[in-house]
């Protein structure tokens, strides 16, 4: 089982993450990512599951036409982890 970042490690992790917040309310980490339309929306969220799937780490995620919102956390572990990190750093290499 992954382990949960202290509140220190998780803010210094954000600080290397474009765009990426604390969730209110939760130990996670959310954003939203805006495409020019809903086939680049739905592309990142393919690719992304994709790794997701590789990771056996999945996301919160809505998606509405061009925006995609995601949250992560790793439930097992009650909060975020590095793996949360990684698939936000994906993310962010996917969707530039």
């Amino acid at each position: 089982m992954a382990e949960r970042l202290s509140a220190e490690a998780r803010r210094q992790a954000l600080d290397g993450l474009s765009d990426w917040t604390e969730v209110q309310g939760r130990d996670a980490i959310g954003k939203t990512f805006v495409f020019k339309d809903f086939n680049e929306a739905f592309g990142f969220m393919t690719r992304a599951a994709l790794v997701a799937e590789k990771m056996d780490h999945h996301p919160e995620w809505r998606n509405v036409y061009k925006t995609v919102e995601v949250v992560l956390s790793t439930h097992d572990a009650g909060g975020v982890t590095a793996l949360d990190i990684a698939l936000a750093k994906t993310m962010n290499a996917i969707a530039s």
